[in-house]
């Protein structure tokens, strides 16, 4: 292994469920080739969840390596404190050059949190619009998902979301042919996190027409309204799909989008490899490629995110480091706020024990070594009343909310989670162990009233902010025109010279 510090790039895609994926199903007829050709040659954890099954709060967590009780990371319009460490900041410290492309979804004045660089600005708003409302559990916010994602779901020529993607991936490829021009001996950790397969389901026709109808296999397991847990019939109810029952057609066309549309991310991801050889950097860079959350698409009648069921929890996570790692799968349940004490362990150096940190490093994993088989999350946005916490360890997963919500269930033999063993008399000793751990990790009135001040505070400061002169917090990237391509104060032949690649 060479002794210098490696390459990084880490990938993320938004809202893509691991257990429809043909690296963790057989039977998927998602086509992802290279993809798939990562994960034969690298670490697959089979068992990768989020940290909370919602995009801004598993950000915000994934970064930070710490909870989002522990950040603030509430939901969606969630402020992310400025003095909160991230992989980046760590990365810099150690002489990297720290760079994200595309979607992180920051909230709050802070667009960097310790890249050096953003390339693009970001798909959604970085201001507390969003905030929920637990004063108000009955008001459907207009900005809520809701179900025109499904009904009209099918192929198109241009959407916002390929807008965002296609400019994601032509600067992250941009970036990597800068670095090999002008600072080819530092290293670099590129971040590049695509909006696709999140919904809206459409996708071209190119990637949409790799699928048939007859392809596209149906929920497994639907189940109706009634017989629905508290939380979900609240995200029926949220997503506005309460006594609106979807059509066959409706469900299939949504799936056979979102089909495509990993198939697209995957055919961007085969660009930035092709990119990472084209310059010389494939042997000495580590590719991770992981996603924020997952997406029900039908199952159990859910759709989008905000439950912890498989289909919305469960990510995708692959480590490609051939030279580095052997290729091997690790069943262990691990979460997305590993990632940065990993990165820093990766980069030679080891995270600041002071600081709280709730990820703990996979490298014992990718060692092929015993490591951690646990994991824990929060949920306090979208379709929640108080927070909704969820233990996974060994072959058991347990969710609880206070006077809601009381689920247990036994993955390893059940991984569709459609037997609640919550109430059985023969799991009774594992539900009060359970329930006394959830007592010694977290609050949770207090953490309830934490939520509540800060949905308060955030509602307040947004209604001020927008009256009057409107300052936005979006991150504007910034352009130098005069010193791109060739301009009169420079040199043509040194120019030309500088910029090809590999120099004559």
């Amino acid at each position: 292994m060479s002794e210098k510090r490696p390459h990084i790039v880490f990938i993320m895609a938004d809202q893509m469920a691991a257990p429809v994926l043909p690296m963790y199903d057989a039977r998927s007829v998602v086509k992802m080739p290279h993809l798939s050709r990562l994960a034969s040659e690298g670490v697959v954890f089979e068992s990768a969840y989020c940290p909370s099954p919602l995009c801004a709060p598993s950000r915000f967590s994934l970064v930070s390596g710490q909870l989002p009780s522990r950040i603030g990371a509430y939901d969606d319009a969630a402020d992310f404190a400025a003095d909160i460490p991230t992989y980046a900041h760590y990365l810099r410290n150690l002489g990297y050059r720290t760079a994200l492309s595309g979607k992180m979804h920051f909230c709050g004045p802070d667009q960097l949190h310790g890249y050096e660089e953003r390339l693009t600005s970001d798909i959604y708003p970085a201001d507390y619009g969003w905030a929920v409302n637990w004063d108000e559990l009955e008001v459907r916010p207009s900005w809520y998902h809701n179900m025109s994602s499904v009904l009209q779901a099918g192929p198109s020529v241009r959407t916002n979301q390929l807008d965002h993607d296609e400019e994601t991936i032509f600067k992250a490829r941009q970036y990597l042919y800068d670095h090999v021009r002008n600072t080819p001996d530092r290293p670099f950790c590129l971040t590049v996190s695509m909006t696709h397969p999140h919904d809206p389901y459409t996708i071209p026709a190119e990637f949409y027409d790799l699928y048939s109808d007859d392809d596209i296999p149906m929920p497994a397991h639907p189940m109706a309204q009634a017989d629905q847990d508290a939380h979900s019939r609240r995200l029926l109810r949220v997503i506005d799909l309460w006594d609106k029952p979807l059509t066959a057609a409706d469900i299939r066309r949504a799936r056979r989008a979102y089909f495509g549309s990993c198939s697209y991310v995957d055919s961007k991801i085969g660009e930035l490899l092709k990119t990472l050889r084209d310059c010389g950097l494939a042997e000495d860079t580590i590719i991770v490629f992981s996603g924020d959350h997952g997406d029900m698409l039908g199952e159990r009648g859910l759709w989008y995110k905000m439950h912890w069921f498989e289909m919305a929890a469960r990510v995708p996570m692959i480590v490609h480091a051939p030279a580095r790692f052997r290729a091997h799968r690790v069943a262990s349940s691990v979460s997305t706020i590993d990632l940065l004490p990993t990165f820093v362990e990766l980069a030679g150096a080891q995270v600041d024990v002071r600081l709280p940190l709730d990820g703990r490093s996979l490298l014992p994993h990718l060692h092929g070594q015993h490591g951690h088989d646990e994991v824990i999350g929060e949920y306090m946005a979208e379709g929640s009343k108080t927070p909704l916490v969820m233990i996974r360890r060994g072959p058991w997963k347990f969710i609880y909310a206070q006077d809601d919500v009381c689920m247990l269930f036994h993955v390893a033999s059940d991984p569709a989670e459609q037997n609640n063993l919550a109430q059985d008399p023969a799991h009774s000793e594992t539900v009060q162990g359970f329930m006394a751990e959830v007592a010694v990790r977290w609050n949770l009135p207090a953490l309830h009233q934490s939520v509540l001040n800060s949905q308060r505070r955030r509602r307040l400061v947004y209604a001020a902010l927008t009256k009057g002169k409107r300052t936005s917090w979006d991150h504007q990237p910034f352009v130098d025109g005069s010193q791109q391509y060739m301009r009169n104060h420079m040199d043509l032949d040194d120019l030309e010279r500088r910029a090809r690649f590999p120099r004559p």
